[in-house]
């Protein structure tokens, strides 16, 4: 089993939380960072679950103690990132880790730890993203077109990645991304 950190980002709506939330079902032997944000809470998410939620101050405390391994302003509005700590102690324990970050942070991580596995998680075509994003129905309008705006510059960022895994089913997406990892495949 592979115990290096692995990376998955892509756009916006590309199903990354999807794809995480199968394999977390599936594999509960693989640990899953929890990111801070500044974001509000979406209906069911829960604090320490699928976020940790915080304010800007609490957030600026976090860098200002050198706390995270990566973080940035996502969509030009929230600020997310990865508290550093659990990742090491995760790995060094020997523990298959795995974030679940945009592309911004994925730069970051790959600046502090080259060594990853990067994987760049892709739509089949751009107007399934543009589907997904319209019919999750949890940001408005507005919102919907910053995200859409943000995808189109990081879909030119697949390059950078060691891999990429099209999305268009999700089981076979998690399972190509846990052999990547080098665990058994799903059942």
């Amino acid at each position: 089993m592979n115990t290096r950190l692995t990376v998955l980002a892509g756009p916006t709506a590309v199903g990354k939380g999807t794809i995480s939330s199968y394999i977390r079902q599936h594999h509960p032997e693989i640990w899953f960072s929890v990111s801070a944000t500044t974001r509000p809470r979406r209906p069911g998410e829960i604090d320490g679950v699928h976020y940790h939620f915080v304010s800007d101050d609490e957030f600026d405390g976090l860098i200002a103690r050198d706390e995270m391994l990566e973080y940035a302003v996502v969509h030009g509005r929230h600020r997310y990132g990865t508290p550093a700590a659990p990742v090491r102690s995760r790995l060094e324990a020997g523990v298959p880790s795995l974030l679940e970050i945009d592309l911004q942070g994925a730069r970051q991580v790959k600046a502090k730890m080259p060594d990853a596995l990067f994987v760049f998680l892709a739509p089949p075509t751009w107007e399934e993203l543009v589907c997904r994003l319209t019919g999750r129905g949890t940001e408005s309008a507005e919102e919907q077109e910053r995200r859409l705006t943000t995808a189109r510059a990081e879909l030119a960022a697949e390059s950078e990645f060691d891999v990429t895994i099209v999305n268009d089913s999700v089981r076979t997406a998690a399972e190509e991304l846990i052999q990547l990892m080098g665990i058994s495949t799903l059942d």
